[in-house]
């Protein structure tokens, strides 16, 4: 059970008088838990933040035992956003979402790629609402749970696609859906393809969408809620007239 790879910190919490427990989101190998010897110190906790990337050499006896890594950091990380509370708050969240709902020791490159594209998102404070909400269905999507946005559910029509069943998770036009309205989700144009641009409201609508079907496929058969921090990052957008 020995690799060496890429990886970016989920979480830490100290383990012992000097050591710690580190959540990493690996590239090849999924999310991993690790004890890292002299973690507590003043030298490491900078690159043990949420967000930072290191390389990671990690080691266990058996698939079913907590690992050991040696981590060395890669690039800026987290630091670069220090001047940016905002996208910190999203950082926090983006990496509680991962942390929840990907299971560990399965590999999941797609949500690692994902998360490296909303970290570097995270440095345009116009665009990363947007990019999260793309994270979050593409974690879906890895998952099994991906939506179908490529046609209308009842007719079949790639045109006019405006809202998506919160039963099945597909795309339905303005015409089908019209009658049901009420009980749709509303399906924002940027989730179609990037150039349709982000409108006042089209943020939250993507949250909303992503929210309700990662309660419903992944939090809630865990019995467990939406994380906190995605709660408070919502809060946080709207109270800076971001959604």
């Amino acid at each position: 059970m020995d690799f060496a790879d890429e990886a970016f910190v989920l979480a830490a919490r100290a383990h012992g008088d000097t050591g710690a427990v580190v959540e990493l989101l690996t590239a090849e190998h999924g999310r991993r838990a690790a004890y890292v010897a002299g973690g507590a110190s003043r030298r490491m906790k900078p690159f043990l933040q949420p967000g930072a990337r290191v390389q990671a050499e990690y080691r266990a006896r058996t698939s079913d035992h907590l690992g050991a890594a040696r981590l060395e950091p890669m690039g800026q990380g987290p630091s670069a956003l220090f001047d940016d509370p905002l996208a910190l708050t999203g950082l926090s969240a983006a990496a509680a979402v991962a942390q929840g709902a990907l299971p560990e020791r399965e590999p999941h490159p797609g949500a690692f790629l994902a998360f490296e594209a909303l970290m570097a998102a995270f440095a345009v404070p116009e665009v990363w609402p947007a990019v999260f909400v793309r994270f979050e269905a593409g974690l879906l999507e890895d998952l099994g749970f991906g939506l179908d946005l490529s046609r209308c559910a009842a007719t079949g029509s790639t045109d006019d696609l405006v809202w998506v069943s919160p039963r099945t998770g597909r795309a339905v036009s303005a015409s089908a859906g019209a009658p049901y309205a009420d009980k749709l989700l509303v399906l924002p144009p940027f989730m179609l393809g990037a150039q349709a641009g982000v409108r006042e409201g089209d943020a939250k609508a993507g949250f909303d969408l992503t929210g309700h079907f990662l309660e419903q496929f992944v939090f809630h058969p865990l019995n467990r809620p939406l994380p906190p921090a995605r709660v408070w990052m919502l809060d946080k957008l709207a109270e800076a007239g971001r959604l």
